[in-house]
């Protein structure tokens, strides 16, 4: 699971200790609360049924799925499942072919979601192998569900905008400047994370 409540709050305080503007963005905002998801396949298969969709259309085609392939979703029942069926169900062409993507790779053992990498690039380069998933979708997965406390995700919109309220910018920063400006807050650039999305439409800053 993600980062919990104290891991995010001693992130946070860790930060706020040598960044006055930090420290005064939590005593305006709060604590963000925990972003939670539970690890393994079922999780990524959610984020390629919802990419590009409303969150309830996400909702109907994966209860639709469900219906067909039990509530699991088992990887080596979906390769089997008929186009057709699945495209009932709501699922593209473009998306059956990630969809089949990830459970190749999760049923010949290519890829091991109970084993990733600890090096977090390392990581990403394992389950961006996956159609479908690009950096940000593996870096969301890492910090949301195996609550990896190290991942900024840097190319992000919302942790751009987030941060350049935090620190006063004028523009919202490129993703290299909110790479670089992150380095100082390592190995707690997750809870910054966090924190920006908490900060993105926040009245109070």
């Amino acid at each position: 699971m993600g980062l919990s409540a104290e891991q995010i709050r001693e992130g946070l305080d860790f930060i706020g200790g040598s960044h006055p503007a930090m420290a005064a963005a939590i005593e305006r905002v709060g604590y963000p609360e925990p972003r939670l998801r539970p690890t393994g396949y079922a999780t990524l298969l959610r984020t390629i049924v919802g990419q590009q969709v409303s969150v309830a259309a996400a909702a109907s085609v994966w209860n639709k799925l469900e219906a067909l392939l039990g509530e699991d979703l088992p990887p080596h029942d979906l390769l089997a499942a008929d186009f057709d069926a699945l495209r009932a169900c709501g699922l593209s062409r473009q998306k059956q072919g990630y969809a089949r993507s990830l459970c190749e790779l999760v049923v010949s053992g290519e890829l091991d979601l109970d084993a990733l990498p600890a090096d977090d690039e390392e990581a990403i380069a394992e389950l961006v192998k996956i159609k479908g998933i690009g950096r940000w979708s593996a870096e969301i997965y890492l910090l949301f569900a195996e609550g990896r406390p190290d991942i900024w995700p840097a190319g992000d919109l919302a942790v751009q905008v987030g941060l350049g309220k935090l620190l006063g910018l004028e523009e919202r920063p490129s993703e290299k400047l909110t790479r670089e400006l992150a380095e100082g807050w390592r190995p707690h650039r997750g809870a910054a994370a966090i924190f920006t999305w908490h900060c993105y439409n926040n009245p109070a800053l």
